[in-house]
């Protein structure tokens, strides 16, 4: 754990290195300071706010470098929350977070089951069509645009898929496997 320094008016634990948020994922972000005493507006961008009702800390990306602070209360409403965070007691110091990005621990995601993943989980899976047999490595997931899509890489060639749940039949965490059924022609047009 790092240890406690004085930002600004305030304490929290701080760790000096530069921000990798390689091993974080985004919760969301600081919307403003509401109230007289500290309490923070949060907008959660979460399929399931509500699993995050016993927060304790929470790593709050200032400056390039992430922050943590322990949470003292935190009551969520839909995709919003009011948190309250340890050492911090007033608006002024509050308005000073307006705007940063909250990050948490891949460690704390929720657990999924069946064919639901996390995008960056299925990065190195290997990829099966029903018709084709094996189509390649996931390079990455591309989540850019409206669709979600599973980047493959096959002999150098580059496959796109979209993930849908018609597409996306069985995810198979311990053996690293998708197992896809592409329509029609979607994979001929890339080989």
């Amino acid at each position: 754990m790092g240890r406690m320094k004085t930002f600004g008016l305030f304490f929290c634990t701080f760790n000096p290195k530069k921000m990798d948020i390689s091993n974080h994922y985004y919760l969301g972000y600081i919307v403003k300071a509401i109230g007289n005493k500290g309490i923070l507006r949060i907008q959660l961008d979460t399929d399931n706010p509500g699993y995050y009702k016993n927060l304790k800390e929470i790593s709050v990306a200032i400056k390039d470098q992430l922050v943590n602070y322990p949470i003292e209360e935190i009551v969520i409403t839909d995709d919003k929350a009011n948190v309250a965070f340890k050492n911090i007691d007033n608006t002024d110091v509050a308005k000073l977070l307006q705007g940063c990005s909250l990050y948490l621990p891949l460690s704390c995601l929720p657990e999924l089951n069946g064919n639901k993943f996390y995008f960056h989980e299925v990065t190195g899976y290997e990829v099966y069509d029903k018709t084709h047999g094996y189509v390649g490595l996931v390079e990455t997931v591309l989540d850019q645009t409206y669709q979600a899509i599973l980047q493959i890489n096959f002999d150098d060639k580059e496959i796109l898929i979209p993930i849908t749940d018609e597409i996306i039949k069985d995810v198979d965490r311990d053996k690293k496997r998708i197992d896809i059924e592409a329509p029609d022609g979607l994979i001929e047009i890339y080989l």
